[in-house]
């Protein structure tokens, strides 16, 4: 997209993001909160996504029901999310209902009611999604690594939760964390589509403009604060977890605990976990899965996290194959440490990983959201441009010193039949 992106801070401190892109008639608007997960604290891991599931059942004026009718009346996409570093709210219209559903939007993060039912209802179901993915050997392995490696800090726990802290969550807490983070001061709306930028700013305006942030201030969340309400030591020592589970595969985690998105390190992590695990071409692919036959599935990744991250390999084995996978995965990581990437795989993963990263800028939603996830992780709208800049400039050496910062004893975590993985304690 080469339309301008104009930004502007409404007087109740409303950050507006906005770019007009006549090539559809379509209107996509992304409206960010700094909140999410991260704000929550351990005996009430889930509220967040409860409250997401609850924001769209009722307002002051509007019934579940009617809600429901206004965005399906007009073939409109309206909905509530909650992740780790921000809660959203998603809107997508044609244009000439852009205007109705974004004072349903308006209504919605201003005057929810939650009904105790709906409460309820949601909470019943998230208690199923819980349970259900304790059932899953990957979730298991994922939740029981990030729990060792952040211990009590926020990103130890999913999103939905436990069923213990889900459990607490009462309508009184979920009334709570909206009177202290869904505030004015506090937002960021990014529109983007065939709308004129002055028309958005006027629209949200009318909208938003009377939403007046209270006296008090918000909570501190910044990366400086969480460090010293929350400690993550890198060199921690890391831990073996095991969870014995009778499956037909092992799967087999290791996790580095690594930077946060505005740290020097970041593009070269990404550029890592790119050549790692990024799709058939990847090393561990080739290497673990077409060569050596070892996996089902392998991959890894690195999520864009305010604070510290974690960078993880996995792979999905047959039992009998779990401590080679192991050590087959551990040795690929360490390879990074020990030389440079060869200046054909260094271009490979930076075409690839520059190529993926425009494809995910097509549509109005896709650059809406990332307008405002930007905004709202404190980077700015010129971080689009930057982040290309730096994986650009990344070189096989900066990668190769990156690695060996972050690349030392990993934290690791099983699950597979008892068999497979009580040897591997053992010889781990």
């Amino acid at each position: 997209m080469n339309s301008e992106i104009h930004r502007r801070i409404l007087d109740n401190g409303i950050v507006v993001l906005a770019a007009e892109n006549p090539a559809a008639d379509i209107i996509a608007a992304r409206i960010f909160l700094r909140a999410g997960s991260r704000c929550v604290p351990a005996n009430l891991a889930g509220l967040s996504h409860l409250l997401a599931a609850v924001l769209t059942k009722g307002t002051k004026h509007l019934s579940s029901q009617e809600i429901a009718e206004r965005v399906e009346s007009v073939g409109a996409r309206l909905s509530a999310d909650a992740s780790s570093d921000y809660f959203l709210l998603s809107l997508k219209t044609v244009s000439a209902d852009f205007a109705e559903m974004l004072e349903l939007a308006g209504q919605l993060l201003r005057s929810p009611t939650f009904p105790e039912t709906e409460v309820e209802l949601e909470r019943r179901i998230a208690m199923q999604a819980i349970r259900s993915q304790l059932e899953q050997p990957f979730a298991i392995a994922f939740e029981q690594l990030r729990e060792v490696m952040y211990k009590d800090h926020p990103y130890a726990f999913s999103t939905l939760g436990t069923e213990a802290t889900v459990s607490q969550v009462s309508r009184a807490d979920i009334q709570n964390y909206h009177q202290t983070y869904f505030r004015p001061d506090n937002v960021v709306i990014s529109i983007v589509g065939r709308i004129q930028v002055s028309e958005a700013i006027a629209l949200v305006t009318k909208v938003f403009g009377d939403w007046q942030a209270p006296a008090t201030p918000l909570p501190t969340l910044s990366v400086t604060a969480m460090a010293k309400r929350h400690t993550i030591d890198i060199s921690t020592k890391p831990r073996l977890t095991v969870t014995p589970q009778e499956t037909q595969q092992s799967v087999v985690m290791l996790g580095y605990l690594t930077p946060e998105v505005n740290h020097p390190d970041y593009a070269a992590m990404k550029l890592l976990s790119t050549y790692l695990g990024n799709g058939l071409s990847s090393r561990l692919f080739v290497e673990l899965r077409e060569k050596r036959g070892l996996a089902y599935d392998v991959s890894a990744l690195y999520p864009t996290r305010i604070d510290s991250s974690q960078f993880v390999v996995y792979m999905g084995t047959a039992p009998e194959n779990s401590q080679i996978a192991l050590e087959g995965l551990q040795s690929e990581v360490e390879r990074l440490t020990k030389a440079p990437l060869s200046e054909e795989e260094l271009e490979t993963s930076k075409n690839k990983m520059l190529g993926q990263y425009a494809l995910g800028k097509q549509t109005n939603s896709q650059i809406a959201q990332i307008l405002g996830w930007y905004e709202i992780l404190g980077l700015g709208i010129e971080f689009d441009k930057q982040f290309q800049t730096d994986i650009a400039a990344v070189s096989a050496d900066f990668a190769q010193e990156a690695a060996c910062r972050y690349f030392t004893e990993p934290y690791i975590s099983l699950v597979g039949p008892a068999a497979a993985v009580n040897q591997l304690v053992v010889t781990a």
